[in-house]
C-alpha cells in the first residue's frame, strides 16, 4: 500500500489547483495533474484512479459555473455527455486490438497544424454564422463522440479538442463550448471515477484533498475566462498543445 505523507500533499495539492486552473479555460488540465500524481509515486493505476476523483470534483464547479452563466444548453450538454461516454467506452476497448503508436503519428502531425490555427487567431475566434439547433446538436454530438473515443483511447488534451471543433465545426460561441466540453467532460470523469472506486482504485482522501484544490483553480479560471474570453483562451490553449506534443514525444521514445 502506498504511503501518503505531508509532502505528497504538498506537491500535488498546488499543481491540482494550477490544472483546474487550466483545464476550466482551455482544457488540458490532466497534462498537469496526472504527472503530480505519477511524481510523488504512486504506481500508475493508483495514479490515474485518484486523479479521475479530483477531476471529477473539479470538473463539476467549472460546469456549474458556466451553466448558470447560459453556456450550457441542457439538451446539447445532456446528448454530448452521452455520446462522450459511449465514445469513451469504445476506445477504451480499441487500446486493447490497435496499436496506439499510429495515433502517435498522427498526432505528432497534427498538433503543430491545430497550434498554428489557434495561434492565428484562425477558425476558434472567427464569428460564424450559427446553425439551427437541430443541426448544432447532432453536430456536438457526434463531435463529442469521436472526442470521447479518443479519450477512451489516449486521453490527453479531450477538453482542448472538444472546445476547438465545437468552435470550428459546430460553430459554437467559444463560451458555448467551453461549457458543452465541460459537461461531457464531467459525465466521462464520473463514469470513470465508479469504475475505479468500484474496484478499490484510487487513494480516496488524497483525490479528495487534491479535489477541493482543482475545484479552487475551476472556480477562478472559469471566472478568469467569463471575464477574458478569447483573450485568455488562445495563449494557455497553446501552452496545453506545446505539452500535450511533448507527451506524446516522450511517450514514443521513453
Amino acid at each position: 500500500m502506498f504511503e501518503v505523507s505531508f509532502w505528497t500533499f504538498f506537491i500535488i495539492c498546488p499543481l491540482c489547483f494550477l490544472g483546474g486552473f487550466v483545464d476550466s479555460i482551455a482544457g488540458g488540465g490532466g497534462l498537469i495533474t496526472l504527472p503530480a500524481f505519477l511524481a510523488v509515486g504512486l504506481p500508475s493505476h493508483i495514479a490515474i484512479g485518484t486523479n479521475k476523483i479530483q477531476s471529477t470534483l473539479g470538473t463539476l464547479v467549472s460546469t456549474i459555473r458556466y451553466f448558470r452563466q447560459g453556456y450550457v444548453d441542457l439538451k446539447i450538454g445532456i446528448a454530448c455527455a452521452v455520446m462522450a461516454i459511449i465514445g469513451s467506452a469504445i476506445g477504451s476497448n480499441l487500446v486493447l486490438i490497435v496499436d496506439d503508436w499510429t495515433l502517435k503519428i498522427v498526432l505528432i502531425i497534427l498538433l503543430p497544424i491545430t497550434a498554428f490555427f489557434v495561434l492565428w487567431n484562425k477558425g476558434m475566434s472567427k464569428k460564424r454564422k450559427e446553425y439551427g439547433f437541430t443541426k448544432t446538436i447532432i453536430i456536438a454530438a457526434v463531435v463529442a463522440f469521436f472526442i470521447g473515443t479518443y479519450d477512451g483511447f489516449y486521453g490527453p488534451g479531450t477538453g482542448t479538442f472538444l472546445i476547438l471543433l465545437l468552435t470550428i465545426i459546430g460553430h459554437m460561441s467559444l463560451e458555448n463550448a467551453n461549457g458543452i466540453s465541460k459537461a461531457a467532460n464531467l459525465a466521462s470523469n464520473i463514469a470513470a471515477a465508479v469504475v475505479f472506486l468500484i474496484n478499490g482504485v484510487p487513494l480516496i482522501v488524497l483525490g479528495l484533498t487534491a479535489g477541493l484544490f482543482n475545484a479552487a483553480g475551476n472556480f477562478f479560471g472559469s471566472k478568469l475566462f467569463i471575464d477574458k474570453g478569447i483573450k485568455v483562451v488562445k495563449p494557455i490553449m497553446i501552452v496545453v498543445l506545446i505539452l500535450l506534443f511533448a507527451k506524446v514525444l516522450f511517450d514514443m521514445f521513453a
